[in-house]
């Protein structure tokens, strides 16, 4: 991956957060968002609005307890308890070393940081800072408030996951969070759960936005 981020003496108090933009989560990956691949190019845009760009990685092991390959008798997309906290089984995705975990060839991003998730077998991690149940941090937050960092801006894949995820626990995280609403896409297992996912982030304080106003809010 190569970008246009260029790092100054500046103490950034923004940053971009992209969420998962792996190949498995695209189309003709094993757990492909419909039209995911088009958020590539609106990262690729917003990327030049930003001196710190992180990123998010899902990062499971084989024998991960959220596959529903690993529960005989299930099937993907059915809820099942795990360890005290509701768990939808997913088709297996994202494994570790795999190209289906893999970033997009296409992302043209400078990216200070990865951050690896899912990577506990026992509990599943849609959020780029903690996991499900809170057990364990990625140790996003704590990086980017090492950065100066107070305000994220976040996109990518899925918008009623990981992206909802995400953006909940920077808020809860007492970070200032805006939704790129364009860079997103939904996996809607029950149709309008992508709005849903919207409305909650909403009612959470996240502030909602597309790519093309991102000069108009002060940004470069």
């Amino acid at each position: 991956m190569t970008g246009a981020v260029i790092y100054t003496d500046r103490v950034p108090t923004r940053a971009l957060v992209l969420v998962d933009l792996q190949n498995d989560f695209c189309p003709g990956g094993a757990l492909a968002v419909r039209q995911g691949d088009e958020v590539i190019a609106v990262a690729n845009r917003v990327t030049r609005h930003f001196e710190l760009v992180v990123a998010t990685q899902d990062w499971h092991p084989a024998d991960h307890a959220s596959f529903a390959a690993n529960h005989p008798g299930r099937s993907p997309y059915e809820v099942i308890d795990l360890d005290g906290l509701p768990q939808v089984l997913w088709p297996v995705h994202c494994v570790q070393g795999t190209p289906g975990a893999a970033f997009r060839a296409d992302l043209d991003a400078t990216i200070a940081k990865v951050f690896v998730k899912g990577t506990n077998p026992r509990v599943d991690s849609y959020s780029g800072f903690h996991d499900n149940g809170h057990r364990g941090s990625t140790g996003m937050g704590e990086w980017l408030r090492a950065q100066g960092v107070t305000a994220i801006h976040v996109l990518g894949l899925a918008t009623d996951y990981c992206v909802q995820w995400t953006a909940l626990d920077g808020r809860a995280d007492g970070f200032e969070v805006t939704l790129i609403a364009d860079g997103c896409r939904a996996v809607e297992l029950a149709p309008g759960d992508g709005e849903r996912a919207i409305a909650a982030m909403r009612a959470a304080g996240v502030i909602v936005t597309d790519s093309g106003a991102l000069a108009s809010q002060g940004l470069p």
